[in-house]
């Protein structure tokens, strides 16, 4: 099975969404291993952003994803990077489908809501970095329907 990470962004945390964002990936069948809030520094922030580290609107990241704690979630399933993404919507709000996470609830490209991994070697290195030895968890669901 292929695991992946997503992080609800602070403006997802602020608006109150994290349970109904749960809830999507669940009805879709994806299992949570992993999930906890946590307060970004800027280590981690510039670990995770360094592609754009040298961009002129980098710091705006940074003061954004520091500015309310995220949750971190590490989600199991068959194709999971994929599916994921696909519930996700497109990076843009403007260009996200309606029914979408960001179609539904983001309002520009700077506050989209969810960040998701893009292939199971990013996911990977995402994991690694968001979650620490044992706070990932195998399981069986004996009581699905």
């Amino acid at each position: 099975m292929q695991k992946t990470l997503i992080l609800l962004k602070p403006d997802a945390v602020q608006k109150s969404l994290v349970g109904e964002i749960l809830s999507r990936f669940e009805r879709k069948g994806l299992k949570i291993i992993g999930l906890k809030m946590i307060q970004l520094d800027d280590a981690v922030i510039g670990e995770h952003y360094d592609f754009l580290a040298d961009k002129p609107f980098f710091p705006s990241i940074v003061s954004y994803m520091k500015s309310s704690p995220i949750v971190a979630l590490a989600l199991e399933g068959h194709e999971v990077v994929k599916v994921v993404r696909q519930l996700c919507g497109a990076t843009n709000p403007a260009d996200a489908l309606p029914g979408t996470i960001r179609g539904d609830f983001a309002k520009s490209i700077d506050n989209n809501i969810i960040h998701s991994s893009d292939s199971e070697e990013t996911a990977a290195k995402e994991l690694a970095r968001f979650f620490k030895a044992g706070e990932l968890h195998s399981y069986e669901r004996t009581l699905i329907d």
